[in-house]
C-alpha cells in the first residue's frame, strides 16, 4: 500500500473534482476508497470531513455577495429573505439527517453496488430532465421563493444516499420548478455552505475518538487539497451548464456507474 497521505491527496482531489458537479462526490470517493482497500471507519469520516475543505471553496468565490447579504440582514428585507430561503431549503436535511445518519453511514456507504446503480440512474434522470425541464421564470438564487427553497431542500434529501449528488438532486429540484439552470446550481453551492458545514460537526462529534494526532494531519492535508481543487472547479462547472446543460454530466455518471459495476462483478 501507499504512504496514507498519498491516499488523503487523491481524495481530496476527487472531493474537490467532484463536490459541485452532479456526478456524488461521497459515491466517487467511497468507489476509490473500495479499489484502493482503505478500511473503512476511518475513511468514510474522512470521506465526509474534507467536504468542508470544498465548502470553503464557495465562500471565498461568493464572498463579497454573501458578505453584502449578511451586512444588510438588520435593514435589508431582501436579504432576511435570502437567508430564510436557505435555511427552509436546509431544514429537510437536518431533519433527516439527524434521524438516519447512523443509518446511512453503516448500511449505504458500505454498499458500491447501490452507489454504482445510483450513479447510472441519476445519470439517466439528468439527462431526461436536461431535455424536459419547464421553461424557467426565475433567474436570481437569492430572490427564490420560500415554496422553491422548500422543494429544492426535498430533492436536496435523496443525496443522503451515496451515488446520489447533492448538487444534481438540488439543480434537478430547481429545474423542475422553473428556476434557471445556472440559477439553480448557485442557489446550491449557497446550500451546501450550511448543509456541509452541519454534516462536518455532525461527524466530528460521532467520530471524534478518530481524531488522533495521527489521522488529525491526514484530514487536513485532504481538506486542503479539495479546496484547491475545488475553486477552479466551481467557475468550470457553471461555465458547462451555461453552456451545455446537464447532459455531460448525466453522460459521465453512467460511464463512471457501469464502469464501477463491472470492477464489482467481472474483477
Amino acid at each position: 500500500m501507499l504512504p496514507h497521505w498519498i491516499y488523503a491527496v487523491i481524495l481530496g482531489v476527487i472531493e474537490g473534482l467532484t463536490e459541485f458537479i452532479p456526478v456524488s462526490s461521497t459515491g466517487m470517493m467511497l468507489l476509490a476508497k473500495k479499489a484502493f482497500g482503505l478500511p473503512d471507519e476511518f475513511w468514510d469520516t474522512f470521506a465526509v470531513m474534507i467536504q468542508l475543505g470544498a465548502i470553503l471553496a464557495v465562500v471565498v468565490l461568493y464572498f463579497r455577495k454573501l458578505s453584502t447579504q449578511v451586512i444588510r440582514l438588520p435593514t435589508d428585507p431582501a436579504a432576511r429573505r435570502f437567508a430564510l430561503s436557505v435555511i427552509v431549503a436546509f431544514i429537510p436535511s437536518v431533519v433527516l439527517g439527524l434521524l438516519l445518519h447512523d443509518f446511512i453511514k453503516q448500511v449505504l456507504f458500505d454498499n458500491p453496488q447501490v452507489q454504482c446503480i445510483s450513479l447510472i440512474l441519476g445519470g439517466l434522470v439528468l439527462l431526461v430532465i436536461d431535455r424536459i425541464a419547464p421553461k424557467p421564470t426565475q433567474d436570481d438564487p437569492m430572490k427564490l421563493s420560500l415554496a422553491r427553497s422548500l422543494g429544492i431542500g426535498l430533492f436536496q434529501v435523496l443525496a443522503m444516499m451515496p451515488g446520489v449528488s447533492r448538487s444534481g438532486a438540488t439543480i434537478v429540484g430547481g429545474m423542475l420548478m422553473g428556476v434557471e439552470k445556472r440559477a439553480a446550481a448557485e442557489f446550491t453551492f449557497f446550500l451546501a455552505i450550511p448543509t456541509m458545514a452541519g454534516a462536518f460537526v455532525l461527524d466530528a462529534w460521532q467520530s471524534r475518538d478518530q481524531l488522533t494526532a495521527e489521522t488529525l494531519p491526514l484530514i487536513a492535508i485532504g481538506f486542503v487539497v479539495a479546496f484547491v481543487v475545488a475553486l477552479v472547479v466551481i467557475r468550470t462547472m457553471l461555465a458547462v451548464v451555461t453552456s451545455r446543460g446537464l447532459a455531460p454530466f448525466g453522460w459521465l455518471r453512467i460511464v463512471i456507474g457501469a464502469g464501477g459495476l463491472a470492477l464489482l462483478y467481472f474483477v
